[in-house]
């Protein structure tokens, strides 16, 4: 009975049951043992190594299921925005403009620029923030305000997607005209982005919203995004009015939102009570300055006032920036308490 523990021994030295049956027969052979004996201890050991190999396949495919399992969980905590994702977005102050940074794990992208002094004063706040290249740049439509600075930008700063936002529509100005030159200069695409089509930025999700129809009014062909990071949601609407607000009501999913980049600096031809009912933000944005068409209306702050939304003011308050964490919002300032619509001059 010495060979048992040898065998066993063995066994555990030797992955393949077939190779310590081998050495069981050396050494019974000449043993003046009972033949039987070799049959069953060959027999133990058959079961011994088919339990221990069969134990080792679990382990190995328990091993391969952990992991699978902490894959899919990471996917799901990189998609809805986990502990070490972060978003910001930064309302620039450029005066009477639009100009919006958003850096999301490392990516970057830039909704407009302000107007044509300001593409300088972009730039460099881009630098100021590390941003050495941009995956996207988007003109949410051609008008001065918001593309006038946009060559600058499209000229220092490496597109890596190689593309630039803009939506289908021409615009008879130097500012457009500018745009163009500098996209063809650098051999980057110009795309027209569609109501439906779904973007990454990091772990957040840039979902373009508008333009629905094309308008022969410029501010209607916004192109309008919502902006995903974990729960946190952000709608950015360019210069949309009120007609392009309920054609993306009519076709759009959902639009609600935490934090709404007001459409057209606040005017009274934006920030329809049904769209903004929709929306019901807990926070409001709005990029403007000195002007004489009387940005922001009464109107549009009255309405978000009313709904309790906390709001901030590029005028009032410089560049501001939100950041998410997936979960939460926070601010690098206090919501302004003025209230104060703008004037209409010469008007």
């Amino acid at each position: 009975m010495l060979a048992l523990p040898l065998f066993m021994s063995l066994l555990y030295d030797n992955e393949s049951s077939i190779g310590g049956r081998e050495v069981l027969k050396r050494i019974f052979r000449g043993s003046k043992l009972f033949k039987g004996s070799l049959a069953a201890v060959v027999a133990i050991g058959l079961i011994f190594g088919v339990g221990i190999n069969s134990e080792k396949n679990d382990t190995q495919q328990g091993s391969h299921g952990d992991t699978n399992k902490m894959q899919e969980t990471k996917m799901v905590q990189d998609k809805h925005g986990d502990a070490e994702s972060e978003l910001s977005i930064h309302f620039l102050d450029v005066g009477q403009g639009d100009a919006t940074l958003i850096i999301c794990d490392g990516e970057a992208m830039l909704v407009d620029a302000g107007d044509n002094n300001k593409g300088t004063a972009v730039q460099l706040y881009l630098k100021k923030q590390k941003v050495d290249a941009l995956k996207y740049i988007v003109g949410t439509h051609p008008d001065a305000d918001h593309i006038g600075g946009l060559d600058v930008i499209i000229t220092k700063f490496a597109i890596t997607s190689g593309e630039v936002w803009m939506p289908d529509v021409d615009n008879d100005t130097r500012s457009y005209e500018d745009v163009v030159e500098a996209i063809t200069y650098r051999g980057y695409s110009r795309v027209a982005p569609e109501a439906g089509d779904s973007y990454s930025l990091g772990s957040a999700t840039v979902d373009v919203l508008g333009p629905v129809h094309l308008s022969s009014e410029s501010n209607d062909n916004s192109i309008v995004m919502l902006l995903t990071h974990g729960e946190n949601r952000f709608l950015l609407m360019g210069d949309a009015t009120e007609r392009e607000e309920m054609d993306i009501l009519e076709d759009a999913v959902g639009v609600k939102a935490d934090v709404i980049k007001i459409g057209h600096h606040g005017s009274k031809y934006s920030t329809a009570q049904e769209f903004i009912d929709a929306v019901n933000p807990s926070y409001a944005v709005i990029s403007v300055g000195d002007n004489s068409y009387g940005h922001p209306s009464a109107d549009c702050l009255n309405k978000l006032r009313e709904k309790g939304v906390e709001l901030f003011r590029t005028d009032e308050q410089g560049s501001i920036i939100a950041t998410s964490d997936g979960q939460t919002i926070s601010w690098n300032c206090s919501p302004t308490e003025s209230w104060i619509a703008g004037e209409t001059k010469g008007k």
